[in-house]
């Protein structure tokens, strides 16, 4: 059993993990309206991973006999009005991201759940990820300028990423 102050801390990530996914499909509808189809697909997989990084918090919870919360998820807004805004807008979200598993992390060491703590040492690994995934297209949207063959290449490159389901814990 999982103690309860852990489960709300849980269900407090969850809606976190929920936004981030909620934020992601904003930002895709703003890229589908500059017509930049390699920065939808990016979004597009960062939506999907955010849905994962949620739905494992869930089945978490539910292995270890919580009470999943869903909450109410607040209305995204977008920070910037260009590409490059925009993805120094998604790198300090991953940031806070990062900050509040860091502190889920925190309450399970302090309630001693090893279990807990080994699932979340994968999210902690995967918000590695994440920062460094969004500083490359950030470091290129900073060299990019105001060239617009480069964003187009950069757009077409974004394409080619895919979606590959985690396997969390």
């Amino acid at each position: 059993m999982i103690s309860e102050k852990l489960q709300e801390a849980f269900n407090d990530q969850i809606n976190k993990e929920l936004f981030s996914e909620y934020l992601y499909h904003a930002m895709k509808i703003y890229f589908q309206e500059l017509n930049l189809q390699g920065f939808v697909n990016w979004f597009d997989v960062q939506v999907q991973e955010e849905r994962a990084h949620a739905v494992g918090m869930i089945n978490y919870l539910n292995d270890r006999g919580g009470k999943v919360e869903l909450r109410a998820i607040e209305k995204p807004v977008i920070e910037g009005t260009t590409p490059l805004e925009v993805f120094e807008h998604v790198l300090r979200h991953e940031e806070y991201v990062t900050s509040r598993i860091n502190a889920l992390a925190d309450v399970a060491e302090e309630v001693k759940d090893r279990a807990a703590m080994h699932l979340l040492d994968w999210y902690i690994k995967e918000q590695v990820e994440e920062e460094a995934n969004v500083g490359g297209v950030l470091a290129t949207l900073r060299l990019i300028g105001d060239d617009k063959k480069a964003l187009l290449m950069l757009d077409k490159d974004l394409a080619a990423r895919t979606f590959v389901a985690p396997v969390i814990g």
